[in-house]
């Protein structure tokens, strides 16, 4: 009754294998959009007017650089993936490797994770759309427009359109697979091209003389820009979580998250390079949530307005759509383990989906966006995000030298010292982190280990079989 049981990897293959229900579906080009529709969304919108202002030109620079910490934590994700052709993403791999009890507290700081970047963003979907609709003369009323004492001065109750649209979206995960790939496609192309047109339209004001100087605060304004823009990217991990609905996931999913990662870096450089070069970054504190509109302002592009608010909201709904999807899947292989209520890793026999878990998930996400003022929670994200990275990075180098005959269908380059460099800055950006986002983090590990000792632990499927040896 070890609390450092590991699954053997034989076992989790064979999970996955003979008892997943879950139906194989999604190729590499799925996993593709799966990533984008995850990483592409108000970061290119909104973010990048923010970070300009402490990198100044060179902000291309610092959002590279952050891509290529991401690609290093990638590497691990991918190489693992080509192991575990199993769902649940870096509470798996931590099983096989650190043992349960370890395992536990990665993957109940991910189901955190996943619940605050739905609800976080719904929220930011709901200011979004209310200003669109505000603009053709649509107001709604305040008393239902946010989460209660989020507006000063305001009478606010509920955050109707945040609920609203993660309850859609609830939906649309629980009839299967077939309706995230068929949307999430759809969404991605329209978002995609979007950006495109964007770039093409722009690229023509651009004026060198807008990038001098290039570094106007150093290279350490370029690493504090680098340092906040990595969490743009945040969102690829997800992409392993659809493992056991991949038809060939050693090598599709390892294609799925590299290449992804590497469009989005590709356009975040693409649409910052055209923002400075026609706007001198310290114009963007006048229009700081907005910035693409100001460089659409400056151009006198204002046609393709409509085109830039249908993007960016598209954006955030496949984030909603893709983050939520990869929680229930941790959520389904960690009640398949006995951790969580059995009932949850149930699967539909029509839609072939968890969708017990899916509503139960969808409908707190839904209530968290409608009711708590979740600005000041938002750093929790980073946090569970940047403490998986930390121990996937790990556990690729431990497995290399306890198990360095496992069939690897891609192998990362420079094992030890990438994943070293990958774990180190996910520690570095971890400490820089508000202590009120460490001490959260501290309370909900604490709730976390009280239900794993009282109910968890005895529950689960190893502790079972032990006993019955």
């Amino acid at each position: 009754m070890s609390l450092f049981r590991r699954k053997s990897i034989e076992s989790l293959v064979q999970d996955s294998c003979q008892k997943s229900k879950l139906k194989q579906e999604l190729g590499a080009l799925d996993l593709i959009f799966l990533g984008i529709g995850a990483m592409i969304g108000t970061g290119i919108f909104v973010l990048t007017g923010i970070e300009s202002l402490k990198s100044g030109p060179a902000l291309p620079i610092s959002l590279i650089l952050a891509g290529i910490a991401c690609i290093l934590v990638a590497l691990a994700y991918a190489e693992l993936a080509s192991i575990f052709p199993v769902t649940g993403s870096a509470y798996t791999y931590t099983y096989a490797t650190f043992g349960e009890m370890i395992a536990w507290i990665i993957g109940w700081n991910l189901i955190l994770e996943y619940l605050f970047v739905v609800s976080f963003v719904s929220v930011e979907w709901s200011g979004y759309v209310q200003l669109l609709l505000s603009g053709l003369g649509i107001h709604l009323s305040t008393a239902f427009a946010a989460a209660p004492f989020s507006i000063p001065f305001a009478d606010t109750y509920f955050n109707l359109p945040a609920f609203t649209i993660i309850m859609y979206v609830t939906f649309i995960l629980a009839q299967g697979t077939s309706s995230l790939k068929r949307i999430n496609h759809m969404m991605v192309i329209i978002k995609v091209s979007v950006i495109l047109l964007f770039v093409i339209v722009a690229v023509w004001y651009v004026k060198p003389d807008n990038w001098k100087p290039f570094t106007p605060f150093g290279y350490g304004g370029v690493m504090t820009a680098a340092d906040s823009v990595f969490f743009a990217y945040i969102g690829f991990d997800a992409i392993v979580s659809a493992a056991e609905e991949t038809k060939n996931p050693k090598k599709d999913l390892p294609k799925g998250l590299l290449i992804s990662l590497g469009i989005c870096i590709c356009l975040y450089t693409m649409v910052t390079a055209v923002m400075t070069g026609i706007v001198p970054f310290q114009m963007y504190e006048i229009n700081l949530s907005w910035p693409i509109a100001l460089v659409l302002e400056t151009t006198g592009q204002n046609w393709i307005a409509g085109f830039i608010d249908l993007g960016a909201i598209l954006g955030m709904t496949t984030i909603l759509l893709v983050m939520l999807y990869g929680q229930t899947r941790i959520f389904f292989a960690m009640s398949r383990d006995g951790l969580l209520p059995k009932r949850f890793s149930q699967v539909n026999e029509k839609h072939r989906a968890p969708v017990q878990a899916t509503w139960l998930l969808g409908t707190i996400a839904a209530f968290a966006g409608g009711i708590l003022p979740l600005s000041k929670l938002s750093e929790l994200i980073n946090m569970g995000s940047l403490f998986a990275f930390t121990l996937v990075c790990i556990v690729v180098i431990v497995l290399r030298y306890s198990n360095p005959d496992l069939p690897r269908a891609f192998r990362s380059p420079g094992v030890p010292i990438l994943p070293l460099i990958g774990a180190g800055i996910c520690i570095f950006l971890m400490k820089d982190l508000h202590l009120r986002t460490w001490l959260v983090f501290g309370v909900w590990s604490c709730l976390g280990l009280i239900i794993y000792f009282t109910y968890s632990r005895k529950n689960a499927v190893m502790g079972k079989e032990s006993s019955k040896r």
